[in-house]
């Protein structure tokens, strides 16, 4: 376990002490394209501006929006989506409808490929997918930012709640609900979706079956975050892409591993005993007498 779990705070290592880090963190402004200058995640009036945090000797990336560092992610997808030399720009946030004009929610950045008279060609989705933290992260977030810079080199270890990445939840509670709903309605529409994630999270997943681009629905983006050691600030990088079909990755993504049908009997049989143990024997009807 790391010494202390925050990795940036503000667009910024927690180490990084100079004027234009003090300057992100003293207003609480947000390197990475929000949709105004400050950080809004969490609390408008109180953010948690906490971009990445260590885990297991690996930058994790917490907050969807630090992929969108030098638009690197876009460049990505639309290598994917589109053929070579379209013009193409992003739309953010767009609000997508079923066939009811229910919410199926919004899709992170929409990217469109354009004609010369400005008429759009085609479309793609690209959905980002920063982990989820279990334990608390406000806490040491609060204390590093009461003294930036007496509390760089803090130590977190041994405290109560300490944060970690939530990979199991991120991925069934989010990434999984996304390539449903989201997902199941562009490739309806015969278009192409593209997820940018972390290292970490996608090396969670299960192993996904690789196709060539041109026969892929889903370009899977990896990226990592590297420290350069000259300026102390951390730059996003595109490690690979994983190009699968669809349904092919729901199902692996969506299914779980069956364990053993004995353990769970053997549980059963310990709770149901226990009732018996306490004086509380099942007062249901036995199935004879429902028919």
């Amino acid at each position: 376990m790391p010494k202390q779990p925050l990795a940036e705070v503000f667009g910024f290592p927690i180490d990084n002490m100079s004027p234009e880090a003090k300057r992100f963190r003293k207003h609480r402004l947000c390197p990475f394209g929000n949709k105004v200058p400050n950080c809004t995640k969490d609390k408008a009036n109180a953010p948690l501006g906490v971009c990445s945090v260590f885990a297991d000797n690996q930058v994790v990336i917490t907050c969807p929006l630090r992929f969108r560092q030098s638009w690197i992610i876009a460049e990505d997808a639309a290598s994917f989506f589109f053929a070579p030399r379209s013009k193409w720009t992003t739309l953010t946030e767009v609000r997508l409808k079923d066939k009811e004009g229910k919410s199926a929610g919004n899709v992170d950045v929409v990217l469109v490929s354009y004609n010369t008279t400005g008429k759009i060609t085609d479309f793609g989705a690209l959905e980002v997918q920063a982990v989820y933290i279990s334990g608390n992260v406000r806490n040491p977030f609060e204390y590093y930012m009461e003294n930036t810079t007496r509390r760089a080199s803090m130590d977190w270890s041994g405290r109560p709640n300490y944060p970690n990445p939530d990979y199991l939840s991120s991925s069934r509670k989010r990434l999984a609900p996304q390539l449903i709903f989201k997902g199941g309605i562009f490739k309806a529409w015969g278009k192409k979706a593209a997820v940018a994630l972390n290292k970490g999270f996608f090396e969670t997943l299960p192993s996904l079956e690789a196709v060539e681009p041109a026969h892929a629905d889903i370009a899977w983006l990896i990226y990592d975050l590297v420290k350069d050691s000259k300026s102390n600030t951390c730059k996003l990088q595109r490690l690979k892409k994983v190009y699968t079909k669809f349904h092919e990755s729901l199902e692996k993504i969506t299914r779980s591993d069956p364990g053993s049908v004995d353990d769970f009997v053997q549980q059963l049989q310990i709770k149901v005993n226990q009732k018996f143990e306490n004086g509380e024997p099942p007062d249901t009807e036995t199935v004879d007498a429902l028919f």
